[in-house]
Parts: C-alpha cells; structure tokens; sequence
C-alpha cells in the first residue's frame, strides 16, 4: 500500500479504536459480546478483509503493514481482533495458500467484506498444538467427501458462515501426510456447534465446538481441488506462521496499553501523601515494563520484514510469538502490582488485560511447543538425540 494511504489507515483504527471500543470495554467484557454498532464500523473500514489481496477486495497489507496496524488493535480488547481476526488470517489464509482460482473468487471477496465469517477447524481434544494427531476423517462416497469427528475451542464457531475443516483423508499414511481441508457452509446436515465456551478472559470473542456427523460436501469442497488432497497439513502449517506473527503483534499492541494504565495510575495515585510514580520500586516495574514492550515490538517488526521477504517463515514467527505472549504476560502482571489492591478488581482495565493476556501463551501454538520448534530447526538431527 502506498506509505500515505497506510499511514492514514493507521490513523483512522487507531482513532475509532481508542474513541469507539476503549470506551465499550468494559460492557463487551460484562455482556460477553461484541456490539453490532462496532462490527458494522468494522466492516466498512475493511477491517475483515485488511490482509486479502486487492483483488478479491481486501486491502492486501504485507506482514510488516499488517504487524503496524495489529499494534493499534490490540490496544483495547482482544476480542475487537478476534471479530475479523480469523478471515485474514487463519481461515482466509487457507483459501489464500491452497485454494483453486474458483474457490478464491466464490469466498474471498465475501470473507474481505466481511459478509462471510469463516472459521478454521483444526484442534481437537487431543490434537491441539500438535495438530498432526487429529482423527476427525473424511471418505469418498461417491461424488462427495463424507466427514466425521469433532473440533474443540474454534474460534467464531457459533456465528460462522462457513468453516474450514481439517480431516484425514488417507488414514495409512503418516501422521503429517493424509490430511486435507474442506469448505464446509454452515448448517449444512449434520454440523452442529456447541453453546459458546464460557472462558477466563477474552469475553466478547466466541469459541465452541463444532461437531460433524456424517457431513456430506461435494467434490468442489475440498480446497485446493484434486491437487490438495492429503496436503491439508502443510496449508494448515502456513497458515498457522503468519497467524503467530499477527498474533505477537496484538501482544505489542496490549502492553502499550498496559504500559498506559500503569503510568497513568501511578502518577494519580497516591500512598502516605506521595504520589506512587515517586517510589522507585514503582518505577521499576514500569521501567522493565517499557523496556518488554519496546523489544517485543522490535523482535515482531524484525520478524515481520523476515516472514514478506521469504528468508524466514518458521524460527521467526516462533521466536516472536514466544517472546511477544510472555512479555506481555510479564507486562500485565506488573500493571496488576502497581494497581495494587485495585489492579484485582472487575471493572479495572488492568484485572480484564490480566485475565486476555493469558491466551496468548496457548493458542497458535503453546509457549513449549515454540521452543521445541525453534530448538528443532537450529539443532536439526541433533534434536532427534
């Protein structure tokens, strides 16, 4: 995008994020969703659609234009990003890396719009950060592909369009071969979604289960058509890099805010007629604080430029995804401490930032499974023992 024309997207989200949602947080946290008011301002923004290419209606940012403006979302609630987060990245990712010229004409331009909300149906209850394990399958019968099993904590699951389905589809083959994707429309005969999940944090974004039970799609729904058969892991694990960049910048943009509310705090707040800013154990914590948040936006913009030229797609995104969800776990702890007795109470931003940050050193990837990728690929055979 032209460096003018970004610099203004840049500047409108952060004017609609910071005079529009900030001032809705705490309503989304105690309803647990997210007002329709905000989601159609979303929408005619091209927030749903900011990392599709142009030609299918999106605004087309690269990784480093996209880390730039994940920094302004992920100032207020998670679940703001959450709302679009899935079209472009995990789910509208899947069409981008493995669908056909068909597939991408038919879903794209109605997931950029936001019109459609897709989902990526991945995890399951015993295949989470390994997704290599899943069981959920897919025969032929005929025609059309026959799909059974069940997916846990998807994302947008109860108010999906349509859902991008991972299933074995050659069930002798080893575990990261035989896997394919489908495009599987809402309420189609034998879908079902759970009620939503009633998590720690991060009110406002819904997850639930999602079961297929003998879900009949025809040919045309697998992505990527005959050249996508059994290749499913591979879409998923691209998928998955750039979701880990996206997500590690929303964790720069929430310790800003952090880094805010602590600083604001302590120079109103005041114990034994001082003004708490003036202890220096205060300062500390706000130093280290700032000090998280600055290297933690340096390591995703690095990780960023790295990921758009192509000379790191896999060590990067895990390097920055690990480093980005602890520092701003650290950062919320902090902001707690030097709340004190009210960083623990509802209604108090730094309590509910507590409780959002948390995900991030779980989903795309635990915290372990990051070292153990990033350990793998420096050390090789090694690794193996």
């Amino acid at each position: 995008m032209d460096a003018a024309d970004f610099s203004a997207v840049l500047s409108e989200v952060r004017r609609f994020v910071r005079e529009h949602v900030v001032p809705l947080e705490a309503e989304i946290d105690e309803k647990d969703e997210m007002p329709a008011e905000i989601r159609e301002a979303a929408k005619k923004m091209g927030l749903f659609g900011f990392a599709l290419p142009e030609e299918y209606g999106g605004l087309g940012l690269s990784m480093y234009e996209e880390a730039q403006l994940m920094f302004e979302l992920g100032y207020t609630t998670p679940s703001l990003r959450s709302m679009f987060g899935t079209n472009n990245g995990i789910a509208g990712h899947v069409l981008m890396v493995g669908g056909t010229e068909e597939q991408k004409a038919e879903w794209l331009p109605r997931i950029a719009s936001g019109d459609v909300l897709a989902s990526f149906a991945l995890t399951e209850a015993e295949a989470g950060s390994d997704p290599s394990t899943l069981t959920t399958r897919a025969h032929l019968d005929g025609d059309d592909w026959v799909i059974n099993g069940a997916k846990r904590y998807i994302t947008n699951a109860p108010l999906a369009d349509v859902f991008m389905v991972f299933a074995r589809t050659d069930p002798d083959a080893q575990r990261t071969r035989g896997i394919s994707t489908f495009l599987v429309p809402a309420g189609t005969p034998g879908l079902t979604v759970a009620p939503k999940d009633h998590k720690m944090g991060q009110f406002g974004a819904w997850t639930a289960d999602v079961y297929f039970d003998d879900v009949r799609v025809p040919a045309s729904a697998l992505v990527g058509g005959e050249a996508g058969l059994n290749r499913g892991f591979g879409t998923a694990m691209g998928c998955i890099a750039h979701g880990r960049v996206h997500i590690s910048s929303l964790c720069v943009g929430m310790a800003e805010r952090l880094v805010d509310e602590s600083v604001e705090y302590a120079r109103t707040r005041r114990q034994s007629g001082k003004l708490i800013g003036s202890f220096q154990l205060v300062q500390g914590l706000i130093a280290d604080s700032m000090t998280d948040y600055y290297a933690g936006r340096a390591t995703v913009l690095e990780a960023a430029r790295a990921f758009d030229a192509g000379t790191d797609t896999k060590i990067g995104p895990s390097c920055t995804k690990y480093f980005a969800s602890e520092m701003v776990w650290r950062v919320a702890d902090r902001a707690v401490q030097v709340h004190g007795g009210a960083g623990y109470m509802r209604g108090v931003a730094v309590e509910r930032f507590y409780r959002d940050a948390r995900l991030f050193r779980i989903y795309e990837g635990t915290s372990q499974i990051q070292q153990v990728i990033i350990a793998k690929a420096l050390l090789g055979e090694a690794a193996r023992g």
